[in-house]
C-alpha cells in the first residue's frame, strides 16, 4: 500500500504541475539555514531546490543560502527558523532538543539495511505526513517538509569492531544525548562528550578512542588521519528533516504550497543519489589517503547489536511520551509492511 499510494501523490503533483504555469506568483525572497558547509549533501539540497524554485515560480520566489557559521551555531539555527528571522532550515542530531521527538532517527536498527528504501518510506505520505509527526514540529513553531537521510552512520576507532564486545569499556565520543548514550552503554562501550571542534584533538591524543560520524564528516574532518578503522554496521543514517517556519509556512497560498509540495517529491530520489555519490567519493578519498581499513559488517554480526538497541526504544518512548510512541510504532510498521511486500 505504501509504494501505491506513494506513486499515486507522484501522479497527481505531475497533472497538477501545469496548471502552476498559469499562476502568477508574488516576489518573495526565503532565507535556508544550513548546518553543513558548502558542498554537503545539505548545500546540494538547498541549491536543488532553489533552482527548482525559481524554474516553478518563473522568479519569483527567491530562494538564499545560508551555510554553516553564517548565522550562529546550530541552536542559533533553529531559534531562527521558529522565530521567522528565516524561513527555512534543516535539523538534524542536535534538534532533539528544540523537537525531542525527532530523535526517533538516533534509534539504532529501526530502519532496513538499504537506503533508498529507507528514503521512500521516511519520505512517504503515512510517515512525514502523518499526524504525530506533523504536529511534534508545529506545536514547536516549525513545519516539516521534507526528510534528508545524508548517509549511514559509520564508527571509527583504532582497533577492529565485529561484536559487542569488542566495544566493551570503548571511550566513543557521542553528541550530548541521552538517547545515543544510553545505546553505546547498551554496546558496553563508555560513550563520553566532546565538543565536534575539539574531537580531532580528541581521537589524536587518545582521550576518545572511537567516534561515530556519516563518511562526509570522516573526510572533511579528517578524522580518519587519526582513526585505523571505520566500521559500516548500516545501524543508523544521518537523518536531517527540511522544515519550514510554522507561521510562515501557513501564510503561503494554495498554490504555492503546491510547488513546494512538487518540488520536494522531485528532490526525493535527486539527494539520494546525490548523498551515494558524495560519500562513496569522499570514502573513496579516504582509502587513497590513508591505510584506514574499512569494515562491513555481516547480518549475523548486525543482528548483535541490534539485539541489544532493541531496549532504547523505551528509553525513546518514556523521553517523548505517546506522540513519540506513535511516531516510532508507525515507523516500525512502515518497516514491516515494506519487508513483507518485498518477500
Amino acid at each position: 500500500m505504501l509504494w501505491r499510494n506513494g506513486l499515486s501523490a507522484v501522479v497527481a503533483v505531475g497533472l497538477a504541475a501545469a496548471s502552476f504555469q498559469a499562476v502568477a506568483f508574488e516576489d518573495q525572497t526565503w532565507r535556508v539555514g544550513l548546518e553543513e558547509i558548502e558542498g554537503s549533501v545539505q548545500y546540494e539540497y538547498a541549491a536543488e531546490f532553489a533552482e527548482l524554485m525559481d524554474e516553478k515560480t518563473d522568479g519569483a520566489v527567491s530562494v538564499e543560502l545560508y551555510p554553516y557559521g553564517q548565522l550562529g551555531g546550530l541552536t542559533d539555527i533553529y531559534d531562527a527558523a521558529q522565530s521567522g528571522s528565516i524561513q527555512l532550515a534543516f535539523g538534524s542530531g542536535f534538534l532533539g532538543g528544540t523537537v525531542p521527538e525527532s530523535q526517533v532517527f538516533s534509534l539504532n536498527f529501526v530502519l532496513t539495511d538499504d537506503e533508498w528504501t529507507n528514503t521512500q518510506i521516511l519520505n512517504s505520505e503515512e510517515f512525514l505526513m502523518s499526524d504525530a509527526f506533523q504536529a511534534a514540529f508545529r506545536d514547536r513553531g516549525l513545519h516539516p517538509i521534507s526528510i534528508v537521510p545524508e548517509g549511514w552512520q559509520v564508527w571509527s576507532a583504532n582497533k577492529p569492531i565485529r561484536t559487542p564486545e569488542d566495544m566493551n569499556g570503548l571511550a566513543i565520543r557521542t553528541m550530548d544525548n541521552r538517547l545515543l548514550r544510553e545505546t553505546y552503554d547498551a554496546y558496553g562501550a563508555d560513550p563520553l562528550t566532546v565538543e565536534y571542534g575539539e574531537l580531532y584533538s580528541a581521537l589524536q591524543l587518545g582521550q576518545a578512542e572511537a567516534n561515530i560520524q556519516p563518511v562526509f564528516a570522516h573526510e572533511e574532518m579528517a578524522f580518519y588521519e587519526v582513526q585505523d578503522y571505520l566500521i559500516f554496521a548500516n545501524h543508523a543514517q544521518f537523518i536531517a528533516t527540511f522544515m519550514g517556519n510554522k507561521d510562515w509556512w501557513d501564510g503561503l497560498s494554495d498554490d504555492m504550497k503546491d510547488v513546494v509540495h512538487e518540488a520536494r517529491q522531485e528532490l526525493v530520489e535527486y539527494i539520494h543519489n546525490k548523498q551515494q555519490e558524495l560519500n562513496t567519493e569522499r570514502l573513496d578519498t579516504i582509502t587513497e589517503n590513508s591505510d584506514t581499513e574499512v569494515i562491513r559488517l555481516s547480518e549475523e554480526q548486525r543482528q548483535a547489536f541490534a539485539e541489544r538497541a532493541q531496549p532504547v526504544r523505551e528509553v525513546f518512548v518514556e523521553m517523548t511520551g505517546d506522540r513519540g510512541e506513535q511516531i516510532l510504532n508507525n515507523l516500525l510498521n512502515l518497516v514491516e509492511e515494506h519487508r513483507e511486500d518485498s518477500e
